[in-house]
């Protein structure tokens, strides 16, 4: 059994969220509520955001120390909103409105692994202290993206990719004082890794020991930035330009290190808190980690004869002047406008595509595209897109239509449409909403006004199709 000599060992940890297992729904859904909620005072904020983590399913039940417990730590580790208590004001942070807006949950992670560090406003004041008094200084994505390069490094020669396992993370890495406080080379952790193994070393794997090194590589797997078979992870060799941005970037929350070395108390620290999550939405560029929708694809669905043309269209869609390449909405709306061309070719309308129309956002009139039904009689159907990519597969819907769009789906009733496209490495569909006020009044889906409509629907609710690639006739 491997065993850190005992004047190195601290062991590091964060806080697990309750929602671990369901963090991509959650979030999502909690970015979209936080961005709606107006700056003000620090309590009537809590208020508000508890109100909205008491709509998720499931939590109907919860007792409000679970519901506060959500909240915190949403806050703590996703930085979703700031807290300014000497103003006693609090913001809802760009982590939240950039997720809110892009709908990109792996660009998100991204951002997350960018800021994550040891000592950090993630942990409790008497927690940073421990850290701080150790010496630790320690970004955790970084090192394990480093030791995973420098091992392919070394693996290159016999075409192999290096790869970890969550013991190894944590036994060579996370609780070694050698690697989080004096820095250890990351080849010296692969030379330790592979002698580890020569050797058949076990590590103590029982209870939450190996936890918090598996978060970690478990929200590197949410940015895309690895890939896991049989229980070791390895680099994705799609996703090279943002792993080398994460390993070069010098990036780092220095509101702790005033404290190494010196006499302070326990205040001070908790002092650098909202400055904590001020630095973590500051880092927040929301043209950077941008998720490519072809390399995606590429990497997560096998070749056949729907994805080739699907990557081929998309990259027709990527050299359209019109197209924002960097926008999962405009990708979402122009994929859906081929969509809507394939079915009517279907339906045996091929001369009336020219009616297909994208309707440009500042004419406000609540829909996103005008199409047809599939029938003779020029019924026109209205629809509005809601597109959004993620590691693991959605399976519940949190949408918000503004004023126009719920007024619109009031006035076209059965010729309203919400296209939900969802992206992930499991599947890629389009959920069909159709005349979401009837639904609501039929008690098949939640809404609540707010500025126009919040939207919550599960799957069974909608009719799901195959995405329609668009091919020239």
């Amino acid at each position: 059994m491997y065993q850190i000599p005992p004047e190195y060992y601290l062991r590091i940890h964060h806080i697990r969220p309750r929602f671990k297992n369901d963090v991509e729904n959650v979030l999502l859904y909690i970015a979209q509520e936080c961005s709606k909620i107006p700056n003000g005072i620090i309590s009537k904020y809590r208020i508000a955001l508890n109100n909205a983590i008491k709509l998720y399913p499931g939590n109907e039940s919860k007792k409000i120390k679970t519901i506060n417990n959500w909240r915190t730590e949403i806050s703590s580790l996703f930085g979703f909103y700031i807290e300014d208590n000497q103003a006693n004001i609090t913001k809802t942070g760009e982590m939240a409105k950039v997720l809110s807006e892009k709908q990109d949950l792996i660009q998100l992670f991204k951002y997350f692994l960018f800021t994550f560090q040891y000592p950090g406003g993630h942990l409790k004041s008497h927690e940073i202290k421990v850290l701080v008094d150790a010496g630790v200084k320690f970004k955790p994505a970084k090192y394990i993206a480093a030791v995973l390069l420098q091992g392919n490094e070394i693996y290159k020669d016999n075409g192999k990719l290096f790869s970890i396992s969550k013991a190894e993370a944590t036994h060579c890495i996370f609780n070694d004082l050698r690697v989080t406080r004096d820095h250890r080379k990351p080849s010296e952790v692969v030379d330790l890794i592979i002698e580890n193994r020569k050797k058949k070393i076990d590590y103590d794997c029982a209870g939450d020991v190996i936890r918090y090194a598996g978060d970690i590589l478990d929200y590197m797997m949410l940015a895309n930035l690895l890939k896991e078979s049989h229980g070791y992870y390895y680099l994705n060799g799609t996703e090279i330009e943002d792993i080398l941005s994460l390993i070069n970037s010098d990036k780092w929350f220095s509101g702790y290190d005033g404290f190494y070395e010196k006499e302070y108390e326990l205040q001070e620290i908790n002092n650098q808190r909202s400055e904590w999550y001020k630095y973590v939405n500051k880092c927040i560029d929301p043209h950077v980690f941008n998720t490519n929708i072809v390399d995606f694809i590429q990497a997560q669905y096998p070749t056949n004869e729907y994805t080739e043309i699907l990557k081929e269209r998309i990259k027709v869609l990527f050299s359209e002047a019109d197209v924002k390449t960097t926008d999962i909405g405009d990708i979402g709306e122009s994929l859906v406008i081929g969509h809507e061309k394939m079915r009517l070719i279907e339906c045996g309308l091929k001369d009336y595509l020219h009616l297909i129309k994208k309707i440009p956002t500042a004419l406000a009139v609540g829909y996103d595209i005008q199409s047809l039904e599939g029938t003779l009689d020029g019924m026109k159907r209205y629809i509005e897109v809601k597109s959004t990519i993620s590691h693991n597969k959605l399976h519940y819907f949190n949408i918000h239509l503004t004023t126009n769009e719920w007024e619109s789906a009031t006035t076209l009733k059965e010729h309203y449409f919400i296209y939900r496209l969802v992206i992930s490495r499991e599947e890629m569909y389009l959920y069909l909403l159709k005349n979401p006020v009837a639904m609501y009044k039929a008690d098949k889906i939640t809404m609540i006004p707010k500025d126009g409509a919040n939207l919550g629907f599960k799957e069974e609710v909608c009719y799901k199709e195959n995405l329609r690639i668009w091919q020239e006739q």
